[in-house]
């Protein structure tokens, strides 16, 4: 059953990463631009779920489909070795796919958009809060309300202290990860939070160290963030 379901998981997660380039490409503009809306060769794009290729002139766009679809197959079946068959897995299954293009279109612009952070928080909450009422604990919910409203305070305060280390977008995702995680307790949404600030840093002075980045350049926090909470996510999932 096990291996099963990870294969399982596994098949979900290529299928959806495959939908990631479109969107991905679509959102990948500075703030205040609008979507893009057509292919590199000027065509209308039809939709945003579908192949990242422009039907008309067969030009590819966003980012590379096969890296896409390996990476959320990868982590929807570390999830499911993780979890197991308890009823949030599917929730974490839900939510990986736009976390995976979260993490790629702020590696892309630095731009986090609120089109897809609120709307992960926003659905993070509510079907936890249906796995809550379905097993008839709502203890795990209350909390994981909390520490969504705890991790995006730490953020916001960072963002007050220092506005050029991180953004707005950063807060906001915040607030869908600290969901997750405190699902499986304070110990795993400090875990996730600390894992994410360090994979940052440490990001950062490698790009510095091999002078790919100056000092003063910003570099997106988002993908370390939700590298971190991943990471955090699968411990909490086996426990101690």
């Amino acid at each position: 059953m096990s291996a099963a379901l990870i294969a399982l998981a596994a098949a979900y997660g290529a299928a959806a990463g495959l939908l990631v380039p479109r969107p991905a490409h679509r959102l990948s503009v500075e703030p205040g631009e609008p979507w893009r809306a057509q292919c590199p060769g000027g065509h209308p794009i039809p939709g945003w779920l579908g192949r990242g290729r422009c039907p008309a002139c067969r030009a590819p766009y966003g980012p590379a489909p096969a890296p896409a679809a390996a990476g959320t197959a990868l982590a929807c079946a570390a999830l499911a070795a993780a979890v197991g068959p308890r009823p949030e897995l599917a929730v974490w299954l839900l939510l990986a796919p736009p976390a995976v293009l979260l993490a790629l279109v702020d590696r892309r612009v630095q731009r986090l958009p609120d089109v897809l952070t609120l709307p992960l928080a926003a659905l993070a909450a509510t079907a936890l809060g249906a796995v809550a009422w379905l097993a008839g604990t709502p203890a795990p919910w209350l909390r994981a309300l909390l520490g969504g409203l705890a991790l995006a305070a730490a953020y916001l305060l960072l963002f007050l202290l220092n506005p050029a280390g991180l953004g707005l977008g950063d807060v906001k995702l915040a607030l869908g990860l600290g969901v997750a995680l405190g699902w499986y307790g304070w110990g795993v949404l400090l875990a996730g939070a600390a894992a994410g600030i360090l994979l940052g840093a440490l990001h950062g002075a490698y790009l510095l160290v091999v002078r790919r980045v100056g000092r003063a350049t910003t570099m997106p926090l988002g993908p370390a963030m939700l590298v971190g909470s991943f990471l955090a996510l699968l411990l909490g999932a086996k426990g101690p």
